[in-house]
């Protein structure tokens, strides 16, 4: 991170819309075309894909968000200023309109020239990136996306649907139907149902009870650039730490890379609401944001990524492999990065699944503890993300209850955690005490829980968060990949290659990351051996492009 002061409002103002220099100007011209146009023509709106870059040479535009009632004024430039946010980058449909005020001359750039000069100009990629990660920043916190999502903080739908906008970083506008009455008196009128929340607007065209992720993605067109039918050099399962460490450092050396996630970029880490011990990072980084930053990186580089998408089946009869997608549809690959890390096991309690979503949480962010703000909460699980959870929430909730199954945390949890932890007045250590039942109506209200000696209680607990254990994902690898007795995938001296080499296809031993089977990695946490850190899950990442390369060059 930089050690420069944070930036004032008008410096901020001015990196997210700074006015450009001629010799910068005429390094844009170089790859431009000249536009003439006209007061009033209409150079983009929201939906459009594939929304050239333009730069002004004289004239001027305005920047306006469509929305229910009107336009909502975003920006409005002038000469030497420029176009376009992280759509620009990531080729997803464009968020804003643009109209033209004042005739004059653009400079029209498409996205492929627009990739090219960033890639090359080292410079302008400065400029360009920090200003259009500034300006989705501020769409985001000004609610100006094209999607308008009405729920309930009691609805488990609501937060889930609230977290992949979020986790997406995709702007939008939040109508709480739990105090906005008129809204709920609209949807009164339309007889929607309680289970039929939330509701979402999306466009300003088509409206959805209660839709899935997967749905809420198409209708945004977060895939729509994405093209299912090309054989690509590398497709990369999973956008967790690793997957997208993988992918940045395989786009930016020239790969053909898909990066397919079946939520949200940061996997399990992307749910933290602090990581303090990476390096680079003294003050700490939330998951979120080091997800965002890096799925910026490979998308700059040429990446492209497939959300709210599941892997279900590896073809891994002959190369090219196909990874099969939970609609049929087949992707293929010359070499298969697995990046699909591990999810936190669910206790053995009654009526769990009941709550999840309504009580009972597997990830602790902004969002969640706005939730349980001044209330009491139980965070389960001895290991770094239950500290970093515990810490957090103590910033906004009562009393926070660690319940540990174990004796001690030294075996789990880093020292600086322990210590943060132990020396916290909100945060409460109960060592050999778990949960055995949970209880409430619509919401979680009440806890069980026993210690070692037998002895229960219950508690008025209306928010408990599970981090405990972990488990790999890899049923989808049945057949295909040797895995160890617990799930997880056997890489590099780990397999019996003897045994192992009939699948290989090849009789070429088994890099150090490579899977039973040529050609496909394992990086991260679903790796068996793997050190259940970010940084080795990022270290990974990036040394499997270099052995798939040489996985390649055998072809």
């Amino acid at each position: 991170m930089s050690s420069s002061p944070i930036p004032s409002a008008l410096d901020a103002r001015t990196q997210a819309f700074p006015v450009l220099s001629p010799a910068q100007i005429s390094r844009v011209r170089a790859l431009s075309e000249v536009r003439r146009v006209k007061p009033g023509e209409i150079l983009f709106e929201p939906g459009d894909v594939s929304v050239p870059f333009f730069v002004l040479l004289s004239g001027a535009m305005e920047i306006v968000q469509p929305d229910l009632a009107g336009e909502r004024p975003i920006a409005k430039h002038g000469p030497g200023e420029f176009t376009g946010e992280m759509t620009m980058i990531s080729g997803q449909r464009c968020l804003v309109l643009g109209r033209v005020t004042e005739s004059g001359e653009f400079l029209e750039l498409r996205g492929e020239g627009l990739r090219s000069l960033i890639a090359r100009d080292a410079e302008l990629s400065e400029i360009f990136m920090r200003a259009f990660i500034l300006r989705r920043l501020e769409l985001i916190r000004r609610g100006l996306g094209n999607l308008i999502l009405m729920g309930s903080r009691h609805s488990a739908k609501t937060l889930q649907l609230r977290e992949f906008l979020t986790r997406n970083g995709h702007p939008y506008s939040y109508v709480d139907l739990d105090t906005d009455k008129t809204s709920q008196e609209l949807l009164d009128r339309f007889e929607i149902k309680p289970d039929e929340v939330p509701v979402v607007i999306c466009s300003n065209r088509g409206v959805m009870r209660n839709p899935s992720i997967q749905k809420l993605a198409d209708c945004l067109g977060l895939n729509s650039r994405i093209d299912e039918s090309q054989l690509r050099d590398l497709i990369i399962v999973g956008g967790g730490p690793s997957g997208l460490a993988a992918a940045v450092y395989a786009a930016s050396e020239g790969l053909d890379v898909l990066v397919i996630e079946t939520a949200s970029p940061g996997g399990q880490a992307g749910s933290s609401s602090k990581i303090e011990n990476y390096l680079g990072f003294p003050t700490g980084v939330s998951g979120q944001e080091l997800a965002a930053r890096a799925m910026t990186q490979a998308e700059k580089f040429g990446a492209q990524l497939m959300v709210a998408r599941n892997v279900t089946r590896l073809d891994c009869a002959r190369r090219p492999y196909k990874v099969v997608l939970e609609d049929g549809k087949a992707l293929a690959a010359r070499a298969v990065i697995i990046a699909t890390g591990a999810q936190y096991n669910k206790p053995r309690i009654p009526n769990l699944q009941r709550f999840e979503g309504q009580g009972v949480y597997y990830g602790a962010t902004y969002m969640e503890s706005q939730l349980c703000e001044q209330e009491d909460v139980i965070v389960v699980g001895g290991g770094n993300s239950a500290g970093q959870a515990a810490v957090f929430l103590s910033q906004t909730a009562r009393k926070v209850y660690m319940l540990v199954r174990s004796g001690q945390l030294s075996d789990t949890m880093s020292r600086y955690l322990i210590q943060r932890i132990e020396q916290n007045p909100a945060i409460e250590l109960r060592y050999r005490t778990e949960i055995v039942d949970l209880e409430g109506d619509t919401h979680l209200e009440r806890v069980r829980c026993r210690e070692q000696t037998g002895e229960t209680s219950v508690h008025d607990i209306r928010h408990v968060f599970i981090m405990a254990g972990a488990s790999p994902r890899t049923d989808w690898l049945q057949g295909c990949i040797a895995l160890d007795d617990k799930g997880f995938i056997l890489t590099g001296r780990d397999l019996d290659t003897a045994s192992e080499t009939a699948v290989r296809h090849t009789a070429t031993p088994p890099q150090m990351l490579e899977t039973s089977l040529a050609g496909v990695f394992a990086v991260g946490d679903v790796r068996s051996g793997n050190v259940k850190r970010v940084a080795s899950a990022v270290g990974e990442g990036a040394i499997a492009v270099h052995m798939v390369h040489l996985a390649l060059a055998e072809l």
